[in-house]
């Protein structure tokens, strides 16, 4: 589903191009460009046939504007939640949109200054997160900082390039890829001033948990138990 694309025919084209490179024959882009779309019948028709629905990059905020609340977004949940076979996926946008209160934009540049990030309504498929893409490599530690400072209930993931999470029963991760993951933790914060300033001032926070994870580390966020990949001869 390359809704949050401004190129939607093209990536389309270019994930049907590497989802075929790996064997997947059965596969079908769903341009949805509006409410109407999510709610016609063959787009539901199709839906709620996969096995495996995919969201790509670009704004997730077209997501949430054209999809969220709809049938289709009905549809989506209730596939989660009572099918065990099925997958929901997403890159950058596709990732980001899962949260239930999710980032819409913030400058990196700004980081930590209160109003600078923009939060909305998320799609709400992993609620227990607040999620960031590019994390590393954009500089978006301050963002999201700021969005887990709004938000403390609420656990905060920073995923780098060509990284990400398998995320199974709903209580439990694992990394996969190249790359790190940044997971924050605000339960314990001793100091958040972020709902006494003004728009624009420098926020602070003060014991604020980090962990930085990498290929093959487990995290279960309903017990807060981390497994670490064991060092031995085969991972030096």
């Amino acid at each position: 589903i390359p809704t949050a694309s401004s190129i939607p025919k093209e990536v389309g084209e270019n994930y049907l191009s590497a989802f075929g490179k790996l064997g997947c024959t059965n596969l079908q882009v769903l341009d949805i460009r509006t409410i109407e779309d999510a709610e016609a019948v063959e787009t539901l028709e199709a839906i709620n046939e996969a096995k495996c629905v995919m969201f790509s990059g670009g704004d997730q905020s077209k997501i949430t504007k054209f999809i969220g609340g709809t049938s289709l977004h009905s549809l989506l949940r209730d596939k989660i939640m009572n099918e065990e076979d099925f997958v929901i996926a997403g890159t950058s946008a596709g990732a980001m949109m899962m949260s239930e209160e999710m980032i819409a934009g913030g400058s990196a540049t700004e980081a930590l200054i209160k109003g600078n990030v923009s939060m909305r309504k998320g799609m709400g498929f992993v609620p227990q997160f607040i999620i960031d893409s590019h994390f590393v490599k954009r500089g978006r530690f301050g963002r999201l900082a700021e969005a887990v400072a709004i938000f403390p209930g609420l656990m905060a993931v920073g995923l780098s390039e060509d990284t990400g999470l398998i995320i199974k029963n709903g209580s439990e991760f694992q990394v996969i890829g190249s790359g790190m993951v940044i997971l924050f933790d605000a339960s314990r914060l001793s100091h958040n001033n972020q709902k006494k300033l003004k728009d624009g001032s420098v926020m602070s926070l003060f014991n604020l948990t980090t962990h930085i994870l990498a290929n093959g580390d487990r995290f279960n966020f309903e017990a807060k138990k981390l497994d670490v990949l064991p060092i031995n001869e085969k991972y030096i």
